[in-house]
């Protein structure tokens, strides 16, 4: 069986969780604290970032574009009306918007928002170096881009079926994993963003999405609303 390091609330691996679910693929766990740069880690992935797919034959995938990419080469495009979920579907134009949206999340989002809002309100806090509460200024800052990349994704909720276009994609599942990170930590303004929330609630309504609603974390308490389908 394939074997997927991870950290809970880390969401390239959160998407590679619901990736390989989707996908009918057998996989178990192991997990690793992303902040002590382990050297068992660094010898599967010398980036020390997570996740890593261990294949059962003994190859090592390092990363969710690389997991992700090796999936979808697996996905022949004659052949993807008999997968469960195709990983990039539609035509090479359509292919390219479903990409350049992964980037989005799990480049631009992550940078802006999700990478901070975990190093501030959890990362810090299992680190015995760490002092103090987390830095408000910092906070502020983060919050205000969460709205940024919450009414770009509510425009694309409104204007699309799923977020990159006709079908479901791999876009979806990355932007849900960042923001399934953020719910946890109470950081989403649902309230404010109806056609988001509307997308997300497909998104978390799904069996692959289940998962991560059981997950919880020492210390940080989700809110009540964080495993509800309907909010």
């Amino acid at each position: 069986m394939h074997k997927l390091t991870h950290f809970r609330l880390c969401p390239h691996s959160r998407s590679i969780r619901i990736l390989l679910t989707e996908l009918g693929i057998g996989f178990s766990f192991t997990e690793e604290r992303p902040w002590e740069y382990r050297q068992e880690l660094l010898a599967m992935n010398p980036a020390g970032e997570l996740p890593v797919l261990q294949l059962q034959g003994g190859t090592v995938l390092c990363g969710s574009y690389a997991i992700s990419e090796y999936l979808a080469e697996d996905q022949p495009v004659a052949a993807r009306d008999r997968y469960p979920l195709p990983i990039f579907p539609g035509s090479r134009t359509d292919r390219a918007e479903a990409r350049r949206l992964v980037d989005w999340f799990h480049g631009k989002l992550n940078r802006e928002v999700t990478r901070e809002i975990l190093e501030e309100r959890v990362y810090r806090a299992y680190r015995q170096s760490a002092d103090g509460a987390p830095d408000a200024a910092i906070l502020r800052a983060i919050r205000a881009n969460v709205r940024y990349h919450m009414s770009y994704i509510a425009y694309l909720a409104d204007q699309r079926s799923w977020l990159a276009g006709d079908e479901m994609s791999f876009a979806d599942i990355a932007a849900a994993a960042h923001l399934s990170c953020l719910d946890y930590l109470g950081e989403v303004p649902w309230d404010d963003y109806e056609p988001a929330r509307i997308w997300y609630m497909r998104m978390k309504s799904r069996p692959a999405f289940r998962p991560l609603l059981a997950d919880r974390i020492s210390g940080v308490a989700a809110p009540r609303h964080y495993a509800d389908l309907d909010f």
